[in-house]
């Protein structure tokens, strides 16, 4: 017999939580001095842009099934 999840969905959409973790990330870069750290939360920044922008292409109405 298998377990039933306890799951409840997401307040936020994806697009809306990539949204969120990329102005908090950016926050936080600009709070730090130029470095190694910096760099890290800069990069942390770009692969959420990158994830938004993957999220938005994937499930765009105009995207079509590979032949």
């Amino acid at each position: 017999m298998t377990k039933k999840r306890n799951r409840t969905p997401p307040a936020l959409s994806l697009q809306e939580r990539l949204t969120k973790f990329t102005q908090e990330a950016r926050a936080a870069a600009r709070k730090l001095p130029a470095g190694a750290e910096r760099h890290s939360q800069l990069q942390k920044v770009r692969d959420g842009e990158a994830a938004a922008e993957m999220e938005r292409w994937l499930s765009s109405p105009g995207l079509q099934t590979p032949e």
